[in-house]
């Protein structure tokens, strides 16, 4: 009984954040999910020589194309971004990044590095529920994809993106003996099993989204370390692909997990 009156209160807890921030959490959720891009971009900028020199070394491509590589990268992340922001062509932003995170797949050779693929794979599952919140009913550009029953494209794809954002979780999980790793590990996994199968899905995506921003700013904060030290690059790097992680949940949060979820089929049993 105490255990059902706790969960009750934490529900109503979840159900009263929603409804005061329900006009700012779509906003903060886009801002947070597209910071590495941001990052990554504005990387492109400041360190234009070393990676146009590093693509041209890697691929033997010649100047102009390793060239090209970089500005690519610099104006497609940046002006997708802008354009997610804005909430103009928000789906031809999304494929634009899509692209972009393919594309460094395969010029950084992150296909034969397990831990950076998945971190990819999950930022596209972010993307996945950026295409789904701006998806609308009326005006699609999936409107002539056939659906089954009720469901449609973007429950699908709300599903992915979920399924997808595990990745994610498991590339920051740390298999160490510490009574920290361990209760991280075990209250992190219940929380993102929870958030796949779409049960209590809102209040788990919370509790995640409150607990991963802590851990985040506590174990990334790249702001203590010199910009000239190498660990300084590695907790950016690391900070901002949490943020997008975290940014992929308040999406979860504020839309909800979609039609293919426990959540759902609870209101139909």
């Amino acid at each position: 009984m105490g255990n059902n009156d706790m969960m009750g209160t934490a529900e109503d807890f979840t159900d009263q954040f929603l409804r005061v921030t329900k006009q700012y959490l779509p906003h903060v959720a886009r801002l947070c999910l597209i910071s590495t891009f941001l990052e990554d971009g504005i990387r492109m900028w400041f360190q234009w020589s070393e990676q146009r020199d590093y693509i041209e070394a890697t691929w033997n491509c010649g100047y102009f194309l390793a060239i090209l590589f970089v500005l690519i990268n610099l104006l497609g992340q940046l002006g997708c971004c802008i354009l997610v922001l804005s909430r103009n062509f928000v789906q031809y932003a999304c494929f634009g990044l899509f692209g972009i995170v393919a594309m460094q797949t395969i010029a950084y050779s992150i296909l034969w590095d397990l831990k950076f693929l998945m971190r990819n794979l999950a930022l596209g599952g972010g993307l996945l529920l950026l295409l789904a919140e701006s998806r609308s009913e009326g005006k699609s550009m999936f409107a002539g994809v056939p659906t089954m029953g009720e469901s449609s494209p973007k429950q699908y794809m709300q599903l992915g993106g979920r399924v997808l954002l595990v990745l994610m979780f498991m590339t920051l999980l740390h298999f160490n003996a510490s009574f920290f790793s361990i209760l991280q590990n075990v209250v992190g996994t219940a929380l993102i099993i929870l958030v796949v199968v779409g049960f209590k899905t809102k209040l788990a995506a919370l509790t995640l989204v409150i607990w991963l921003f802590a851990i985040n700013v506590y174990f990334n904060a790249f702001w203590t370390i010199p910009a000239y030290k190498p660990m300084h690059d590695v907790l950016k790097y690391d900070f901002f692909q949490s943020m997008s992680f975290i940014g992929g949940l308040l999406l979860v949060v504020a839309l909800g997990p979609g039609g293919v979820s426990m959540d759902e089929k609870k209101k139909e049993w």
